[in-house]
């Protein structure tokens, strides 16, 4: 790969390096058993679509500290992915999340496992497809190191990287524990961002840069410059990411327009459209959020009623909530670049990390 930042490109390599990986691992899994066969393809779908924004920012974090191109670095870099889709995987079963990439999610896929079976009632396949892709997930954050460490670095560079693992694990967990004990509490901004830093911001830029970075053997310097460019960036992408639930197109997301509002889920946006709106609209909101369709469930991407949900959205857009989580993007993305020019880094890395900033701040999926 040439120093020029070519993001198609970067996919395709991310894309074969995973698909490839993880196929030969849904085989060896569904060889045990043919009975373990709808699992495997779960494991295969869960790694099927993605940017690989991840496993580009891990690749920039072992370019920018000088390091070149090489097949071993794809390979570790691309074991990031396995991660995200483990934590997806988990995160879609906590907020019984109905689609991904427009495909039913892997607990939905998986209740149809044990229903081929007439002695099994609803409860039981529906339970059961929780419990299966639980197991996915996790046997994909085991298939992720297994990547990482079997990715053709040299021992010495592995060991310096393989502590901030724990690291990232840790406090990914601790992020989505964050969310479900907020769920449900009052509206806070400060509380919301706090979640949006541990759940998705860390694991997905600084994480993955820092790993990058004590692959290659960073400083001190440098690496705490891929936190202060990281983290505003990764809740940069958590913000848009929040506004794309409730405004995006669900052609372009994939997603149910409405999971954030039905799991009553701590958004920075809602804890915004709380805190600007006076007691007449706070009464509209609860309202409109105790609705539902009497038929909804795990597999209805309406849960929530289409008029609340709009009502909802024309709440939000009166008192400008959107604009201001719009601001709020806008104002870590610059945060981040000006991080990243104070780096000593290699002109390419800082023309492709001011590239990955703009596409993960400002899109439509």
């Amino acid at each position: 790969m040439s120093d020029r930042w070519e993001p198609a490109a970067f996919k395709g390599r991310v894309d074969e390096v995973v698909r490839r990986f993880v196929a030969q691992e849904a085989d060896e899994f569904a060889r045990i058993d043919p009975l373990l066969e709808p699992v495997a393809e779960q494991l295969e779908a869960a790694v099927a679509d993605g940017k690989r924004l991840r496993a580009a920012f891990c690749y920039w974090g072992w370019r920018a500290a000088g390091q070149p191109d090489s097949d071993a670095l794809m390979r570790a870099a691309a074991s990031m992915e396995l991660v995200h889709a483990a934590a997806v995987v988990h995160d879609d079963l906590i907020d019984d999340s109905p689609l991904r990439h427009g495909r039913p999610t892997a607990h939905v896929a998986l209740c149809g496992a044990p229903a081929a079976r007439p002695s099994v009632d609803a409860a039981v396949t529906r339970t059961a497809g929780r419990s299966l892709a639980m197991l996915v997930g996790d046997l994909l954050m085991a298939l992720a190191g297994q990547l990482f460490a079997a990715s053709g670095l040299p021992a010495a560079y592995l060991a310096r990287a393989r502590p901030l693992w724990s690291v990232m694990a840790r406090e990914l967990v601790a992020g989505e524990c964050l969310e479900i004990l907020r769920t449900g509490a009052g509206p806070d901004t400060a509380a919301s961002l706090k979640v949006i830093r541990y759940k998705t911001a860390k694991y997905t830029v600084e994480q993955p840069l820092l790993i990058g970075g004590a692959l290659a053997g960073a400083g001190v310097r440098l690496r705490e410059g891929y936190s202060a460019y990281g983290l505003p960036l990764g809740e940069a992408f958590q913000l848009r990411d929040d506004l794309l639930g409730l405004f995006g197109d669900p052609r372009r997301t994939g997603k149910a327009n409405d999971d954030d509002i039905r799991g009553n889920r701590p958004t920075a946006l809602l804890a915004e459209t709380w805190r600007l709106a006076g007691e007449t609209d706070r009464e509209r909101l609860r309202a409109l959020l105790a609705r539902r369709r009497p038929e909804a469930d795990v597999t209805d991407a309406e849960g929530l009623d289409t008029d609340a949900l709009d009502g909802v959205r024309e709440v939000m857009r009166r008192l400008k909530a959107p604009d201001r989580i719009e601001d709020m993007v806008d104002a870590r993305v610059e945060q981040a670049l000006d991080a990243l020019h104070e780096w000593d880094a290699p002109a390419h890395a800082t023309r492709a990390l001011t590239a990955l900033a703009r596409s993960a701040a400002d899109r439509l999926s």
